[in-house]
């Protein structure tokens, strides 16, 4: 029986490195302290509401004293979006 013929396969080319893109790291070390006041302004501001029976912080806002709780907190996680 006749022996088949061996192809010879091309050597294996890796693909040639791209150049590495400068990438601008910059300094956010704000981010962590501004995310945590926000979440703790928000919170506060939601427990003076309910200690305070709508007094206090501003009691001519009434309930929406809540939204405006929630929103520092919601900008609290918006902030987050940028921590890396």
């Amino acid at each position: 029986m006749p022996k088949s013929r061996i192809r010879k396969k091309a050597d294996y080319t890796p693909p040639q490195a791209k150049q590495a893109a400068n990438i601008k790291l910059t300094n956010r070390s704000w981010v962590a302290p501004v995310m945590l006041a926000l979440f703790a302004i928000g919170l506060v501001w939601i427990v003076v509401f309910y200690v305070t029976d709508g007094s206090l912080p501003i009691e001519s806002i009434r309930n929406w004293n809540i939204v405006v709780g929630f929103g520092f907190i919601a900008a609290g996680f918006g902030v987050s979006t940028q921590w890396k």
